[in-house]
């Protein structure tokens, strides 16, 4: 044996062995069923595709979103784990009786002993989801967003069960909603182009921030602006919060800097809420560039960050009130007020370089500059209902950055949002919403189950440490034994966490007078 080799080798386990490199799958399986999500799906939709309910199929995917596969073929990864198998197919048997349970196993005239469905089968549940008479209405320059079939309406509703399940589990008066679209690139060939001038998607995300969680997500093509029809997503969001929600926030860029959407939110036009209050980021116009030049220097303040020790030092930036009122806003006496607020940021310094002609800044930069006390600026808009002070309100809008970019990052890097299955629309829109219903899953898993070490931890930690535990599943006394690897530690910790999903299944106790 060559030096460049280690002492070991690798052969093929022919007997039954029961591994499996996912004992902590079957964990997300008990939280989706005490959450209510199982019965949801197996209520609300009746497709079947060659023996195949939309249960275990949706089931299916959800479990390829957790593991980390990003494609329909991982499917197969799933299915090879001779352990996982075992469970999900004693999973789908339990509590029937024997002849129940018979007729379960012979559901197949072929691969019978099948616990997921075939890549084939998959691919063809998806289209199922898909609207052909809509396709025509899809072109290039043209902004339009498919109307949902039946089914995938359905499907676009089942998310509101882990939004109850979550406010129910852990109660708050206030919604905080960041809204915010994100560009996924992709190569399939009936894909429009975005405005970054490459193929893609651009769903639209609206994210609650004290839950954690996503209320609403609408698949979209990348053609389509990120406000376009803002306002109605933003009502279908708030159809969708639980009841006991009292005070609901927005949070949104410029694409939310809209006249219908500022004005609905506050002039109070929902009748379940209310004013709504919001930070949105405002376009720099001409006439707000005119206003933030009338600005003594005495009316800016600084805008400072913490530190690592926790204290508070300058940014760079600063902000000032500025007086301004946009033309739509002056059309009615009644209208509300709206503030604005500007945030500058000083450049450097350009040199000039002999020989060589001067480059207009604003043509080459993606953010609006102004000159001010001969210097040049960043500047920046933010309007708002709120009256808090300026930079706690810089401060809260930001916040919605973080979180949303976060966000992206989880849906197109650690679950299956960044690669797509079909040419189909629908198909594609059905793979993204049952990726949302993973990631919320997922959410509800930290919150609610985890230890408080891991419950701020990524995707990647929790493989690392719940999810990809290995495994010996064995048959026992009609039942199934997992044997875990990694010592005490890591059955103490699987332990806990199905012993907090046991509780979360029990309903509350009724209250008496």
């Amino acid at each position: 044996m060559p030096q460049i080799h280690l002492p070991f080798q690798y052969a093929t386990d022919k007997n039954e062995s029961g591994l499996t490199s996912f004992s902590g799958l079957p964990l997300y399986m008990e939280m989706a069923n005490a959450s209510g999500l199982c019965g949801a799906i197996k209520n609300s939709l009746q497709t079947k595709v060659q023996g195949w309910n939309d249960f275990q199929i949706i089931r299916s995917l959800i479990l390829l979103n957790l593991a980390g596969g990003d494609c329909v073929e991982d499917i197969e990864r799933l299915e090879n784990d001779e352990g996982l198998s075992t469970i999900l197919v004693k999973a789908e048997t339990h509590g029937m009786k024997r002849k129940e349970r018979r007729a379960h196993e012979k559901r197949f005239r072929k691969a019978k002993g099948r616990a997921l469905p075939s890549i084939s089968v998959i691919r063809r549940y998806l289209e199922t989801f898909h609207a052909e008479d809509e396709e025509s209405k899809r072109v290039k320059g043209n902004a339009f967003i498919p109307a949902p079939n039946n089914y995938l309406q359905i499907l676009l509703t089942i998310n509101s069960v882990l939004v109850q399940f979550a406010e129910q589990k852990n109660p708050t008066k206030t919604a905080t909603l960041d809204q915010d679209a994100t560009l996924s690139a992709t190569h399939k060939r009936t894909a429009l182009y975005c405005y970054e001038k490459y193929k893609a998607y651009q769903p639209f995300n609206t994210y609650w921030a004290e839950q954690g969680m996503l209320v609403h997500s609408e698949f979209r093509d990348g053609n389509v602006p990120a406000g376009f029809e803002q306002l109605r997503i933003l009502q279908e969001s708030l159809a969708s919060l639980p009841e006991g929600i009292e005070h609901v926030y927005l949070r949104s860029d410029t694409a939310g800097y809209q006249q219908d959407l500022l004005s609905y939110c506050a002039e109070g036009k929902n009748a379940r809420f209310g004013v709504i209050e919001f930070a949105i980021s405002a376009r720099v116009t001409k006439g707000f560039k005119s206003s933030v030049s009338q600005l003594p220097e005495s009316a800016w303040r600084p805008i400072t960050k913490e530190d690592a020790q926790g204290k508070r030092t300058p940014s760079g930036q600063e902000w000032a009130e500025v007086c301004f009122v946009p033309d739509w806003a002056c059309k009615s006496k009644k209208a509300p007020d709206y503030r604005y607020i500007a945030i500058r940021e000083a450049m450097a310094e350009q040199q000039e370089i002999q020989g060589l002609e001067p480059v207009s800044i604003q043509q080459e930069l993606p953010f609006q500059t102004i000159h001010l006390s001969n210097r040049c600026y960043k500047i920046f808009g933010l309007v708002t209902n709120r009256s808090i002070d300026g930079e706690a309100l810089i401060h809260w809008q930001r916040e919605r950055c973080g979180a949303s970019e976060k966000v992206h990052s989880v849906e197109k890097e650690e679950l299956t949002g960044g690669q797509f299955p079909s040419q189909k629309f629908g198909a594609n829109a059905a793979w993204w919403q049952i990726m949302i219903l993973a990631f919320n899953l997922n959410v509800l898993m930290k919150q609610l189950a985890l230890p408080a070490i891991l419950k701020t931890k990524g995707l990647k930690k929790l493989r690392l440490y719940v999810i990809g535990v290995a495994g010996k599943v064995i048959r026992h006394a009609r039942g199934l034994l997992i044997k875990l690897s990694g010592g005490q530690a890591t059955i103490n910790l699987i332990t806990a966490i199905r012993e907090h999903i046991a509780v979360l299944a029990i309903p509350p106790p009724l209250l008496t007078g």
